[in-house]
């Protein structure tokens, strides 16, 4: 993070992605398969690790995250990472993946805030929806979001409004 001269509003919105996204993992329950957990932390902290030299670039950041991080030899890394603002694919399958509890996490985190599905949606609407197609492609992403959201939580022992409660430890710290 240091490396990469991350802003610091950008540092501590992943340390606060990171920790949802721990506490989803640690939280879900009844699956076939139990989601990585050191995976699950290290692609939330590293999600947005190109996003500040995407404001001068213009680049897509999930991609050229991914890109350095494969780069470095984290391919598993990279993967989740590529995909936290979209996914590959939206299952329907009852496993949670660990690609889906950070691209999850990101939603639900506004700056260094949990926050609702509906203002995360607004805020994102505001900044990226300048477009009738950016709004399309935002309408199609906030709907499958709002599945995704469905899908977890039915392996939680709480409901989505209450997963601010449930975030007992601290945010992990920057390095």
């Amino acid at each position: 993070m240091r490396s990469m001269d991350m802003m610091e509003h950008i540092v501590t919105h992943s340390r606060r992605v990171c920790q949802v996204a721990a506490c989803i993992a640690e939280n879900l329950n009844h699956q076939s398969r139990q989601p990585n957990l050191k995976l699950v932390i290290a692609s939330a902290l590293l999600h947005d690790i190109t996003k500040t030299r995407s404001f001068k670039t213009g680049e897509n950041h999930a991609v050229t995250g991914a890109r350095l991080l494969e780069r470095l030899g984290y391919r598993e890394v990279a993967d989740i990472v590529r995909q936290h603002v979209r996914l590959d694919t939206y299952s329907a399958s009852d496993s949670i993946t660990e690609a889906e509890i950070v691209n999850y996490a990101d939603k639900r985190v506004l700056h260094d805030q949990v926050v609702g599905l509906n203002e995360r949606k607004d805020y994102i609407f505001e900044k990226y929806g300048k477009t009738p197609e950016n709004r399309n492609r935002l309408n199609w992403l906030w709907k499958e979001t709002k599945h995704l959201e469905g899908r977890i939580f039915q392996h939680m022992p709480f409901d989505p409004e209450q997963l601010p409660d449930y975030l007992t430890t601290p945010p992990v710290p920057a390095g």
